[in-house]
């Protein structure tokens, strides 16, 4: 038998293009999500620095200035910092619930940030479910934190753990019938296709002039969602010490920190989708290639400028609810609830029944 050493090497260099085509369309899979989680960090640090200059400011005093020039590196350094520190365990609670919680809570918050668009195509998973995919993890979230408060054996992490559940129940139904109202308005639940729809009448196209009552309902959910101030009361450091996270330290407490921006810029960037068009500037601004002469970039340049966008609208409301934490003291929990099931759900109820007689009228 006569074995064709052509054929073969034939054979042996096609396995092998086969195997590097496997390789590479692997790396290009994890390429996106690697550069999403940077993204991602550096805007939780930059969130952690606006925070500290501006409630300085608001407070005529200085904020941090050594760590960096401006202090641009504090944030890192407190990281660094948690990372170091000794992991302490509650001698009497359920290790279990304690060690898993941090973790559940972080990895709930993390999932959305897969159906967030930055552009037409700059989006990890653009779904037909993408907001309600939203709500729906977003859910997960409080089982972590009552999770936290029951493993620590500790009547102040338990009585936060149980405040941070009723305050999700209560905000997360005026939330969810806003995104249902969106959602008749732009006859689609993808992120995507709610922006498009906002671009089709320019700036007066937003979702913001067409539902202010719901944009109102959903940023003051979205705070109490974010537990900021005057939501805080699950971790109120003049009655629970600091709620459910008072037996962490370490790199446990930091998953909690860090949980806590990533909730506030995942409800940022949620608001500037919904309400604000997205990566639409409303304005002709791809014809500035043009004008150079740069035709060829002008791809890139409308993804860059649409991030830019999405950003700054972005960070437009983390500015606000910055303001309203120096701004607005702390309500009480009857007070919360109150505001929760007798304001905000009858007022989101109505706003969907109006949104969903104006779409039958208009048929």
């Amino acid at each position: 038998m006569i074995i064709d050493t052509t054929e073969v090497q034939t054979i042996n260099s096609f396995s092998t293009s086969e195997s590097l085509k496997e390789v590479h369309g692997l790396i290009w899979t994890f390429v996106p999500i690697l550069i999403l989680i940077l993204g991602i960090t550096i805007g939780v640090l930059v969130i952690v620095w606006l925070e500290r200059e501006i409630s300085a400011a608001l407070q005529q005093r200085i904020g941090p200035q050594y760590a960096g020039p401006l202090g641009i590196l504090q944030a890192l350094a407190d990281g660094t910092k948690l990372l170091l520190k000794e992991d302490l365990l509650p001698s009497r609670g359920d290790l279990r619930l304690f060690s898993i919680g941090p973790s559940i809570v972080v990895i709930s918050i993390l999932v959305n940030y897969l159906v967030i668009p930055f552009g037409y195509r700059l989006v990890l998973a653009d779904l037909s479910i993408g907001v309600s995919l939203w709500i729906a993890i977003s859910s997960i979230a409080p089982i972590g934190l009552l999770m936290s408060g029951y493993g620590s054996n500790n009547k102040y992490s338990f009585s936060g753990g149980l405040r941070a559940a009723a305050q999700s129940i209560s905000y997360e139904i005026p939330l969810t019938l806003c995104v249902l109202s969106i959602s008749l308005l732009s006859n689609s639940s993808s992120t995507v296709d709610i922006v498009e729809t906002q671009s089709k009448y320019g700036f007066g196209g937003w979702n913001l002039w067409r539902q202010p009552i719901g944009f109102m309902v959903f940023i003051i959910s979205s705070l109490a969602e974010c537990e900021r101030l005057p939501f805080d009361l699950p971790e109120a450091e003049e009655e629970l010490v600091a709620g459910y996270q008072t037996e962490y330290s370490g790199i446990r407490f930091g998953l909690f920190y860090l949980a806590s921006y990533l909730n506030l810029l995942v409800s940022s960037l949620f608001v500037t989708i919904l309400y604000l068009g997205g990566w639409k500037l409303s304005i002709p601004y791809i014809s500035v290639p043009e004008l150079f002469g740069i035709k060829k970039i002008a791809g890139v340049f409308g993804m860059t400028i649409g991030i830019l966008v999405t950003l700054a609208k972005a960070y437009l409301f983390i500015f606000i609810s910055i303001t309203t934490r120096w701004t607005l003291p702390r309500m009480r929990m009857d007070q919360l609830l109150n505001l929760g099931w007798k304001f905000l759900l009858p007022i989101s109820l109505g706003n969907l029944l109006l949104t969903t007689s104006s779409q039958l009228v208009s048929l």
